[in-house]
C-alpha cells in the first residue's frame, strides 16, 4: 500500500471485477456477505480472494450478522479484514481481533463525531447519513475525524466527484461501490478505472 490516498472499491462480485480494482491501483477490495444486490457466498469470495495480491488488502463486508456467522464465514472466503455495519460492541471486535482480521468500524455520518480506534478497529468508514443508498450528501459539512487517524469516506462517490469530496474532507482514504457501477450491482470497469485515477488526481 503506498502513501497515497487509500482506496478501496467494494462490492465485487465476478474475476473481470476483481482484475480491473487491482489494476487499477486499489488498495483494498471488498465483498459483500449481507443481503444485498452485491451479495456473494463465501466459497466465491475465497476464489476470487485467490487473484488478489498479497499488498491488497481484501474485505468482508457484514451488517449485524451474528459473531459466530462472520467469523465462519470470513474463514471460509479467506479474507484478511472484516467491515462491520451494525450495533457491534467492544467485545465482538475485540474478539474478530483475536482472529488475525484488520477490523473495519463503518459509522453513518451525524452529530457525533466518531473516532477511529473507539471499538478497537483498525480503520473507520464514515458513510452517508442514509449508509448504503449510494446517494451523495453534504461533504462540506467535514466529518472531522481526528489528524492522522485512518479513516474512509463514503456515500455517494462517483468518478466525477471524488476529487472534490477529498479536497473538503481530507480523508485517509475513499470507498465506492454504486459510483461505479452500470446497473445496481454490476460494476463497470472503465468506471472503476476512471475512479481511482480521479481519487488520486492532483487538485
Amino acid at each position: 500500500m503506498s502513501n497515497s490516498l487509500f482506496v478501496k472499491i467494494c462490492g465485487l462480485k465476478t474475476e473481470r471485477d476483481v482484475d480491473t480494482a487491482v489494476e487499477a491501483g486499489a488498495d483494498a477490495i471488498g465483498f459483500v456477505f449481507s443481503a444485498s444486490p452485491r451479495r456473494i457466498d463465501a466459497a466465491t469470495a475465497a476464489r476470487l480472494a485467490r487473484r488478489v495480491p498479497e499488498h491488497v488488502l481484501t474485505v468482508g463486508v457484514f451488517r449485524a450478522e451474528p459473531l459466530d456467522e462472520v467469523r465462519s464465514v470470513a474463514e471460509a472466503a479467506d479474507i484478511r479484514a472484516v467491515q462491520l455495519h451494525g450495533p457491534e460492541d467492544r467485545d465482538y471486535y475485540d474478539d474478530l481481533a483475536a482472529g488475525g482480521w484488520t477490523l473495519i468500524r463503518a459509522a453513518a455520518f451525524g452529530d457525533a463525531v466518531p473516532r477511529c480506534g473507539e471499538l478497537g478497529e483498525d480503520m473507520l468508514l464514515v458513510d452517508a447519513p442514509v449508509p448504503g443508498s449510494g446517494v451523495a450528501w453534504d461533504w462540506t459539512s467535514k466529518p472531522q475525524v481526528g489528524p492522522g487517524e485512518k479513516w474512509l469516506l463514503a456515500g455517494g462517490l462517483t468518478p466525477d466527484n471524488v476529487r472534490d469530496a477529498v479536497d473538503a474532507t481530507r480523508p485517509w482514504g475513499v470507498d465506492v461501490s454504486s459510483g461505479v457501477e452500470r446497473s445496481r450491482g454490476v460494476k463497470d470497469p472503465a468506471l472503476i478505472t476512471a475512479f481511482v485515477e480521479a481519487a488520486r488526481a492532483r487538485s
